[in-house]
This record gives structure tokens, C-alpha cells and sequence, in this order.
């Protein structure tokens, strides 16, 4: 029998989420084991390679992470454990919209040239004006939703001396609160009635949250104004992509004492006395935790770890019956990269039809070209591409199917094929230059990420209910991650895992942290 290893904090999975809690624990002095179930960390952000290409498997947009101090929750915990990366900066993107194609840029003054070319005259002047006039609405909603950094938030009565020193921040935008929690329709429906706008916010939304204007908190959006339509904003790429990020956090842990366990498959939350005490793991080792169990599974798949029982069954119904987002489609390929621009921007977003609505499926196609910023992704003269449905594919169509089988394998093309399309839209050529290709299913999404349904994560709408915080009703048991407050995305995924963190830590710990920070955000 395999001897028991102890530890303070036990984590499962070593996602944004995950990763941040680890490393800010660690960084808090405690000890901290961090289990992942494959062979590489970084569960939807992980980074693969196969013949000379790097890959990235999800994330591939990221702002508000090259400076400090910044808003971002994933550059505070950058910061907090003293760890950074190489940015490459753009700020153009390109657009294959019912409107026609175009390049656009971030920044407000470049979104309204865009505006009056799309639209010469006076529906474009118009246009300008009600986004101008959103602007205006959103400033003091983004100050709000930017003023309390995620780093002073914790899951217990001591975020009460924490945030003191955002107390005059918190009263200044008090009576909008109720709004920021709601759905962002409601204020975009104040300045907004352009027929463009209002499907542009919805893409904006969709991509943000899985779910349209209409089920996305404000919050949400005014900390997007704030960080995308600010002057002289740009956007950043990590140099070696989405691995290097993950990379930085698994240093930062392990610098400060934390381990990280590759294919430590937790089987089951280990609970004695009506408490969690740790975690079992696939192979029979039993990893006890002295102060508790921290799960970044997704709601679904917590549960699943959970011994019957465990948890009142009030809380498991509603926890198991908690709405699901769609799952994706992905195309990951190298191919030949002679006689493609060198111009070309390195995203780009396509979008069949508005009025079927922003949410239908295989709808909106993200394309991401990394290799465009970082030649170093490919082997030269090469490019790596990976074009996927954002949250737009039905499980339903693949679950009863088996992986290898003729029908899966048919469907694969059948569904692939709006990507395929979309792509030759801005490499016609593009089937010619595969020299690698591999396309991901929902299965796939299931199957590689333990992801329930391979689903994108709660289909929680603002306005209808909230979040849920990192506790549970099993004692010694947190969670982490895109079924915790804040919710979806990977900042609000890494904010969860630092309040996670936070929660555990002792309050001279967490202040001491917070004034090395310097979080003077908003003054």
C-alpha cells in the first residue's frame, strides 16, 4: 500500500484557475500540491506541439497583462508571485462580418473610422454619436466594475479590513452596483439602436461570456471598455504562446514551495468525520490536505468526485441541474506559410448570418494565426493556425456517438467544414497547405479536459442569478474556476482562483501581499 502524503491545500486541475490558486497559496507560505490529470498542465490554455508546430489550445486574446499595476486579475497574481513573460503588442483585427470584410483595431477613435466607412452619411454619423454616447454610460460603470482589485477579494468576513482601502472607491459607485450585476443589455439599450452596434456588442458579448447581450453581467463589459477603448491601448501575445503563460504560473508555484503532480488523476474527494480531508487519487495514493481541498473542476465534474452524500442533496440537485454553455469545434493545422501576407492580421472573427442570432450554432467562427506575431510557433516559412466554434456546437449531436467509429468520423468532416470555409475566406489555398491537421469534437473537449458535456462552462444569466462563491456545504471543500464567481473567461477565472487563495490565507498574509502589489488602481 502506497504511504500517505500530507500536505496543507490540496488542488485539482492545473487550468488558469487552478493555477492561480496554486500559486498564490504557495506564495502565502503554505504548502500546496497541485494535481493534474494528463501529462501537461493548463487544462483549456495548454500548449501542444506536433511535428515543429506549436499549437494553442484555446485562449489566444489577451490585454491588460504587459504593465502593472493593472486591473487584470491574472497579471496581479503574475505580480504577486514575481513572475513575467515577453509581450508582442497588435491591434488590428480582421472581420468577415454580414456587412463585408474589414480590419478593425481596439481603441475608440479607430472604432468610429471604421463606423462612418462602413456606413458613409448620416447613418454612420449616427452610429458614431450613440457609440460615443455608450462610452460616456460606460466610463463611470468601468472605473466601478476596475476600482476594487480581484486581489483584495476573499471569500470570508476578512474581505471587510481588505477592502478598507477601496472603501472610498466602493461608496463613490455604489448605486451602481445593481446594474453591473445585471445583464449588459440593459445599459447598452440607453445610447444603442443601431442595427450594427447592437450585433456588434452581442459578438463582443458572446465571445466574452457564450451568451448574448441580453445574459451578460455589465460588469463583464464595462471592465471590457475599460481596458479595450482606453487611449493607446494594444493587445498582447505571450512570446511562445499560451504554454509560456502557464509555464510562468507553474514556476511562480514552484518557486515558492508548491509541487505540481502530471498524471494525478483525482478519483475522489477523500472526507471523513463530514469533512474533506484530501483527495484519492486513480492509482490509490491518498494525498491528505491539513486545511482543505480546492476543486477548479467544473460544477458538474466536482460533483462527480464528491463520495454520496457528502453534500446535502438540496445542493447537489442544484448544483448538477445548473444550465451548460455549448462546447466547440476546433481545427488546429501547420501548414506551408509561402506567399501568404506578412500583413495579414493575426485573428479574425467570422460571422454567418446576425439574424439567426449571435448564440446559433456554428454561427461565429474565431480564427487565431499566432505564428503571424511569433514566427517561432512554426518552423520557418511555416504557419500554425487554429480556427475554432466559440461555444457554438451542440453536445447533443455527438453523445451518442463513439470516438473511431465511420459516423463519428463523418460528422467531424460534416462539422468541420464551416471552418474550413471560413478560413479559405482569407487563405483560399488553405486545404493545399495542410501539412498538419487535426480537428477536436466535443468529445474531444470532453475526453481531453474533463470537461462535463465539453461544454464551455455555465450558462448562467445575468439578471436571472448570480455566480455562486468558492464555498461549499462539505467543510474543508472549495472550488475555483469558470463555475465560481466571477464566472467565464480567463480573467475571471484566474480572479476566482486568487480569491480561492485569499480565502485560506490569514488576513496579516493577505494585507502584507496586497501592499507589496501597490494595487493604486483608479486613483
Amino acid at each position: 500500500m502506497m504511504a500517505e502524503i500530507q500536505t496543507d491545500v490540496v488542488v485539482v486541475g492545473s487550468g488558469i484557475g487552478g493555477l492561480c490558486c496554486g500559486a498564490m497559496l504557495a506564495r502565502y507560505g503554505f504548502e500546496v500540491i497541485l494535481c493534474e490529470s494528463h501529462s501537461i498542465p493548463g487544462g483549456a490554455a495548454h500548449g501542444f506541439r506536433r511535428q515543429g508546430f506549436t499549437f494553442d489550445s484555446g485562449p489566444s486574446l489577451y490585454s491588460g497583462l504587459s504593465y502593472s499595476p493593472s486591473p487584470n486579475p491574472l497579471r496581479q497574481v503574475l505580480d504577486a508571485i514575481d513572475e513575467d513573460l515577453t509581450w508582442i503588442y497588435y491591434d488590428t483585427w480582421g472581420c468577415d462580418l454580414p456587412e463585408g470584410k474589414f480590419e478593425t483595431s481596439v481603441g475608440a477613435d479607430q472604432f468610429c473610422d471604421l463606423l462612418k466607412d462602413l456606413f458613409p452619411g448620416e447613418r454612420g454619423q449616427r452610429a458614431v454619436q450613440e457609440w460615443r454616447q455608450l462610452q460616456q454610460i460606460m466610463e463611470p460603470y468601468g472605473r466601478a466594475a476596475m476600482g476594487i482589485p480581484p486581489a483584495a477579494l476573499r471569500g470570508d468576513w476578512g474581505v471587510v479590513r481588505t477592502l478598507i482601502p477601496y472603501a472610498s472607491r466602493m461608496a463613490e459607485h455604489l448605486f451602481r452596483i445593481g446594474k453591473l450585476t445585471g445583464p449588459f443589455s440593459q445599459i447598452m439599450d440607453e445610447a444603442v439602436q443601431d442595427p450594427f452596434l447592437c450585433h456588434w456588442l452581442d459578438l463582443l458579448c458572446f465571445l466574452l461570456s457564450g451568451l448574448p447581450a441580453s445574459s451578460t453581467s455589465a460588469a463583464e463589459m464595462a471592465f471590457m471598455f475599460a481596458d479595450w477603448y482606453r487611449p493607446g491601448v494594444r493587445l498582447e501575445y505571450p512570446q511562445g504562446g499560451s504554454e509560456a503563460l502557464v509555464n510562468a504560473l507553474v514556476r511562480g508555484m514552484e518557486k515558492h514551495g508548491g509541487q505540481l503532480q502530471l498524471n494525478a488523476h483525482v478519483d475522489q474527494v477523500w472526507v471523513e468525520s463530514g469533512r474533506a480531508v484530501g483527495v484519492i487519487l486513480k492509482s490509490g495514493q491518498q494525498i491528505r490536505a491539513r486545511r482543505a481541498v480546492i476543486s477548479n473542476a467544473s460544477t458538474w465534474d466536482t460533483l462527480k468526485l464528491l463520495p454520496s452524500g457528502s453534500v446535502p442533496a438540496s445542493f447537489h440537485s442544484a448544483r448538477h441541474q445548473t444550465p451548460a454553455c455549448p462546447s466547440f469545434m476546433h481545427l488546429h493545422l501547420g501548414i506551408e506559410g509561402q506567399g501568404i501576407p506578412t500583413d495579414l492580421p493575426c485573428h479574425h472573427m467570422f460571422v454567418n448570418n446576425w439574424e439567426q442570432g449571435i448564440t446559433a450554432p456554428q454561427n461565429v467562427v474565431a480564427i487565431s494565426i499566432p505564428s503571424l506575431l511569433d514566427p517561432s510557433l512554426a518552423p520557418p516559412g511555416k504557419q500554425v493556425i487554429h480556427v475554432y466554434t466559440p461555444a457554438n456546437e451542440p453536445y447533443e449531436l455527438w453523445q451518442d456517438l463513439q470516438r473511431g467509429t465511420e459516423a463519428y468520423e463523418q460528422l467531424k468532416q460534416e462539422r468541420a467544414e464551416i471552418m474550413w470555409h471560413a478560413l479559405e475566406r482569407i487563405i483560399p489555398d488553405i486545404r493545399e497547405r495542410c501539412e498538419v491537421t487535426l480537428v477536436g469534437t466535443p468529445l474531444t473537449h470532453e475526453r481531453f479536459l474533463r470537461r462535463h458535456r465539453g461544454s464551455y462552462g455555465p450558462a448562467i444569466e445575468a439578471g436571472k442569478a448570480i455566480f455562486p462563491g468558492n464555498g461549499t456545504p462539505l467543510p474543508g471543500l472549495l472550488c475555483c474556476g469558470d463555475s465560481t464567481f466571477p464566472g467565464i473567461g480567463l480573467p475571471a477565472v484566474a480572479a476566482s482562483g486568487l480569491i480561492a487563495a485569499n480565502t485560506l490565507a490569514p488576513l496579516d498574509q493577505h494585507l502584507r501581499v496586497l501592499d507589496q502589489m501597490q494595487l493604486g488602481l483608479n486613483s
